[in-house]
């Protein structure tokens, strides 16, 4: 089955595209482009590639040869995705090696050798060799409060049924990918509808994306089951609407970076040997996409498992953990991690405007960005409030604690401070202060509790916050 190709993807320099500038005209717009001249002076562009520009398996083998990886076997469907298989990195570098051997000679040609196609995927490389620096974010990506967060706290609350995972495999959304020619991965959109980015450090890949405004049309009638390969005969009777989906393509070359927006399905073919460095990663400009999957995760789970409401002893629980499980945080992981960035914004926000004898948080970009930020909360808890999500009595943000005796929190809002100053150019330290003035910067907006518990308190909170900076920058 043939699939109609509408348009190419942008291009563009990233010499010549500011921060702003990427903000207004991709992040707001969600919009996919390829981004060039970023990756020039990466160490995994020397240390990985070889002087004929394929990769370097000998290094990877000799440098990271014990490190235990997920591989796909991409001529083995298993439920929804490829088949998966644990292995060393050497084993993998003997495999993809040995195919390459017996592949020699047959250019634009797939030997049929009875082998599968093996492909590396979603190593944690950043978190396995802290001290390895093989790339470093562009500046444009680096607004990543996904990463950030998972930097200084682990994502599930609920310690007794979700620190039992591998502490790597859980700890960042970070990853490496390695594949042969003839390597891909099937259609999917992005975990937590998060968008994600993609750096060729050598090969090519070529991108098929279809627009979120199409996305039911591969799906079936219920939304449940979506299209594996939009190559593959597809069936029409499960999947009435396929036939009607336009297609945008893209070839990334070696170096170029592509960015993938939330809610765009993507099918993704390594079209030479291929090593890419990948991240998912959101802010304020998707956070609406996140809590969209997030509610409607949690119906379906509701739904599926309904019969066994009357008979269980914490319904509510449950529905909890088994959206941790399927889709990788629940509702309760969610508030809490908007409720310590909207937390660490506000002290920033209070720090800038305390500030304002030496500058004009006004006119600065780093300070409209943390109203952005707060903004966006505030209209996330409020469709968190409308839908009745969060009840949980147990879920809530103890303010003095975490001022006074969290040393996360504090890592959590110096990140936050300097990835600012970073990407908008300011000064660091602007956003830089000591632990004991936290408390009496949050006391002034914080109800007398001092405690988020619910959406609404967080709301409430807000508008307090906008209130106070109001008023000390007038």
């Amino acid at each position: 089955m043939g699939i109609e190709i509408v348009g190419q993807i942008e291009k563009v320099s990233g010499k010549e595209l500011s921060y702003s500038d990427f903000a207004e005209r991709y992040l707001a717009k969600n919009q996919p482009v390829v981004i060039s001249d970023l990756t020039d002076d990466w160490r995994a562009r020397e240390d990985w590639v070889s002087g004929n520009g394929r990769p370097n398996l000998q290094f990877v083998a000799t440098h990271f040869e014990n490190s235990r990886v997920q591989v796909a076997d991409c001529d083995t469907r298993e439920y929804t995705d490829q088949k998966r298989l644990e292995m060393s990195v050497m084993e993998f570098v003997e495999q993809w090696t040995q195919a390459s051997i017996e592949d020699k000679g047959k250019d634009d040609v797939l030997c049929d050798n009875g082998k599968s196609v093996l492909y590396l995927k979603d190593w944690h490389f950043v978190k396995e060799y802290p001290d390895y620096t093989a790339y470093q974010t562009p500046p444009l990506f680096c607004d990543d409060w996904l990463n950030m967060y998972l930097d200084n706290y682990q994502m599930h609350e609920d310690r007794d049924h979700f620190q039992k995972y591998d502490q790597i495999s859980c700890s960042d959304y970070r990853f490496v990918y390695m594949g042969g020619k003839g390597s891909w991965t099937p259609l999917h959109a992005d975990v937590f509808r998060s968008y994600s980015w993609s750096a060729n450090v050598c090969g090519k890949k070529r991108w098929l994306f279809l627009p979120p405004p199409q996305s039911h049309l591969v799906y079936d009638r219920y939304m449940k089951n979506c299209v594996y390969n939009i190559f593959e005969e597809v069936n029409e009777t499960k999947f009435p609407g396929f036939k009607e989906t336009t297609w945008f393509e893209c070839i990334q070359e070696p170096g170029e970076i592509i960015f993938v927006p939330s809610g765009w399905h993507h099918q993704v073919y390594n079209l030479e040997d291929t090593i890419s460095i990948n991240h998912n990663w959101l802010n304020a400009y998707n956070l609406s996409w996140v809590w969209d999957l997030l509610w409607k995760d949690y119906k379906d789970t509701e739904e599926s498992i309904e019969d066994i409401r009357d008979i269980s002893d914490d319904f509510e629980a449950l529905c909890q953990r088994n959206l941790a499980a399927n889709t990788g945080m629940n509702l309760n992981d969610f508030f809490i991690f908007t409720s310590r960035f909207a937390l660490g914004n506000m002290v920033l926000l209070q720090s800038y405007a305390n500030k304002q004898e030496t500058l004009n948080p006004c006119s600065s970009a780093m300070a409209q960005n943390l109203v952005l930020n707060l903004s966006t909360i505030q209209k996330i808890m409020v469709m968190m409030i409308s839908a009745g999500a969060v009840t949980a009595k147990d879920v809530y943000l103890d303010l003095r604690e975490t001022l006074e005796e969290d040393p996360q929190f504090l890592s959590l809002c110096r990140d936050i401070g300097r990835t600012y100053a970073m990407i908008h150019r300011e000064e660091e330290d602007q956003i830089l202060f000591a632990n004991e003035l936290l408390l009496p910067k949050i006391s002034g907006f914080a109800d007398q509790q001092m405690q988020i518990c619910s959406p609404k308190d967080l709301v409430v909170m807000i508008d307090r916050c906008n209130t106070c900076s109001s008023h000390l920058l007038a």
